[in-house]
């Protein structure tokens, strides 16, 4: 009997739909043009109208086509309204997140749950909504959660965003063990310290930077085409097998 040949499965997304959120700048709007360029139709969510209105603006000036969707992801009863109106999806990416460091000892109660509430409860609840589309229409997707190397390790003044991303680590295990009878596939991955608007002004800081690099084994700090790889690959046939797991983009920092 002759062998079956081995064919590389696709990374395209030709006929996916994506749903990206925090897709107006950063790292989500980096994961939303990866996806797109990749053949998927690609729509990104978060607060700020005019930022979603220049991040579509900006895709459109390189000849790609974003669809925006003006939403607090954390008010979930209208999250759930919103998506009655949009299409199903094939991947959802949660990049939506927020940081806000101190020291442990200082840390307030007011910051502990506005990061909670959109780190954890509200991609939770996102994730559940669009998870239960995709059961009633036999959609086997891809959920993407936008974790981070500090959901692995700890990291000064950062006990909060520790917590939640350790949260969010241990959500994508039981998901993917819910949902895997249903083909849908639930990873994380997990950035080390990338530079977008919101980090600049920390990678500036000399003793911070030095810190930084001191960890990461590659000796330098991420940049948003890091994560679009990795975002493409977890979304696409290409890692049809991979669930319940984290897609390290650390630069080794969590090797030792």
């Amino acid at each position: 009997m002759r062998m079956a040949f081995p064919r590389t499965p696709t990374f395209r997304l030709d006929h996916c739909r994506a749903l990206v959120t925090g897709g107006s700048r950063g790292i989500g709007f980096a994961a939303a043009i990866a996806l797109a360029s990749a053949g998927a139709e690609v729509w990104i969510m978060a607060r700020q109208a005019d930022q979603l209105h220049d991040a579509v603006k900006s895709a459109a000036a390189e000849g790609m086509r974003l669809n925006s969707v003006t939403l607090d992801i954390t008010d979930t009863a209208r999250v759930s309204e919103v998506l009655e109106t949009l299409p199903d999806f094939d991947i959802l990416v949660n990049s939506a997140g927020l940081a806000r460091h101190q020291p442990f000892l200082e840390v307030s109660e007011a910051n502990f749950d506005a990061v909670m509430a959109l780190n954890l409860r509200a991609t939770f609840f996102i994730s559940q909504q669009v998870a239960q589309r995709m059961k009633m229409r036999q959609i086997a997707g891809s959920i993407i959660h936008i974790s981070s190397q500090m959901g692995h390790v700890g990291g000064p003044e950062r006990s909060v965003y520790c917590a939640s991303k350790f949260a969010l680590e241990g959500l994508t295990k039981t998901m993917a063990l819910e949902l895997g009878e249903l083909g849908i596939r639930v990873n994380t991955l997990c950035p080390t310290f990338i530079v977008t608007e919101m980090s600049r002004a920390n990678l500036a800081d000399a003793a911070f930077n030095r810190y930084v690099l001191d960890n990461i084994k590659l000796n330098r700090v991420g940049t948003l085409e890091d994560i679009m790889g990795p975002v493409v690959f977890l979304a696409s046939p290409a890692s049809a097998l991979i669930t319940g797991t984290s897609l390290m983009v650390d630069g080794g920092w969590t090797a030792t």
